[in-house]
């Protein structure tokens, strides 16, 4: 059986560690320019530099996105950006543009480059033709099957390697080549600015009614007729195992941090387990799934990798979000009070019941004991978001311990 990595994104440098901590064997960031995701934070050329030194002092490597489908005047640039990536030592780049292909090999000729699923990666023929051209590696398109997966593998070198998205959103088009952006508010997803308009609310209006807005089909939070359900496979470690997949991808470089360490864990330990063997894996699956389902997400699918979802079991959800827990801040330092120092994202207070989530998979109640600001007053609450707080727990939290609260 092959050794499979599990890569996971960051859109930040603090999402970069919160990935590596929790059991990232390789970690996908994007610069400031030339990656699909334009919203998210991203990295500056100093960051990407400290985000490499962590995680290769760690063991996890690094890849950097570059995957947009280039335009003539993107392509000076993208020279450009790839000289300055020489000083930061990325350990491959995931490209889907031969022409930006063509500059990373003239440019970094020793940087592996990794072929994104923007690519419709989705023949045996495709791998071999990417890898005659020196690519290492190739993200397959969403809409395989592993039927599909399993003789494309049987059918490339030993060397080449098939990287799979095997967890988060999806996007209503072929393998996120959508115009639905463009045509709507005229920014373009290929480029990276991408709206999300198939996450939007949705009527049906009658010609001859103007203003009469009507359902398609809703719940009570809406119409949602373009949104896929998110995509989950830990129930079928095995069968990807099995299939011969190098890296197990996972989407979200616009999540948060609790998102990655939460997935990451469940992951990783579920990886782990079946390589232990198989009893231990299936003896632990109900973890699996409950602490994935602890992060935010819609309802879960195992997309098309058993063939192409019938009408019972469609990838296309009617909801939006479930969030069964808010992320409360990630523990930057404890201190000799054995006070945890964090940035707070979502308001708490002193006597609230929390959870502390630890990188080893332990999960700690505890009581908020007292919350102090950074200059040191005491607080009755936490009202300010983004607030550098002093906080006092009645258990133990060390560095890159995560605190969530559970939403009735």
């Amino acid at each position: 059986m092959r050794k499979t990595e599990l890569l996971m994104p960051a859109g930040s440098l603090d999402v970069l560690k919160t990935a590596v901590i929790y059991g990232a064997d390789a970690v996908y960031i994007g610069g400031e320019a030339f990656g699909l995701r334009a919203k998210a934070h991203n990295f500056s050329l100093e960051e990407m530099k400290e985000g490499v030194r962590f995680a290769h002092g760690r063991g996890v490597k690094v890849y950097v996105t570059a995957n947009i489908l280039a335009h003539n005047q993107d392509l000076a640039g993208v020279e450009e950006y790839f000289e300055e990536l020489r000083a930061v030592g990325p350990d491959a780049l995931i490209i889907s543009d031969p022409g930006v292909f063509a500059a990373a090999r003239r440019v970094l000729p020793e940087t592996e480059v990794h072929i994104s699923t923007q690519a419709n990666n989705t023949n045996y023929g495709t791998y071999l033709f990417w890898h005659g051209l020196g690519a290492r590696r190739v993200v397959s398109a969403r809409e395989l099957s592993l039927e599909e997966i399993r003789e494309i593998r049987s059918r490339i070198p030993e060397d080449m390697e098939i990287e799979t998205f095997i967890h988060g959103a999806m996007c209503i088009s072929y393998s996120g080549r959508c115009l639905l952006s463009n045509f709507l508010t005229g920014r373009d997803a290929n480029q990276g600015a991408c709206t999300h308009p198939c996450r939007w609310k949705y009527a049906l209006m009658e010609e001859t009614r103007p203003g009469e807005y009507m359902p398609v089909y809703e719940n009570d939070r809406g119409t949602f007729i373009f949104n896929s359900k998110d995509l989950c496979m830990v129930e079928h470690i095995p069968e990807l195992l099995e299939a011969g997949i190098d890296s197990f991808k996972v989407e979200g470089r616009m999540k948060t941090a609790l998102y990655v360490a939460t997935v990451a864990r469940a992951y990783r330990k579920a990886i782990d387990d079946y390589r232990q063997g198989p009893e231990i894996y299936r003896k632990n699956l109900e973890w699996y799934k409950e602490e994935i389902g602890k992060c935010t997400n819609r309802e879960f699918t195992t997309g098309f990798f058993f063939g192409k979802p019938d009408r019972e079991a469609h990838i296309y959800g009617s909801s939006t979000y479930v969030k069964n827990y808010t992320y409360l801040g990630t523990v930057e330092s404890a201190d000799s009070r054995g006070f945890g120092r964090l940035e707070q994202k979502n308001k708490f207070s002193v006597g609230e019941r929390i959870e502390v989530m630890k990188p080893d998979g332990r999960n700690l109640e505890a009581v908020v004991m007292g919350i102090w600001n950074e200059g040191g007053e005491s607080q009755d609450s936490a009202p300010h978001a983004r607030q550098i707080l002093y906080v006092d727990l009645d258990v133990q939290t060390e560095e890159f311990d995560i605190l969530r609260r559970k939403e009735v």
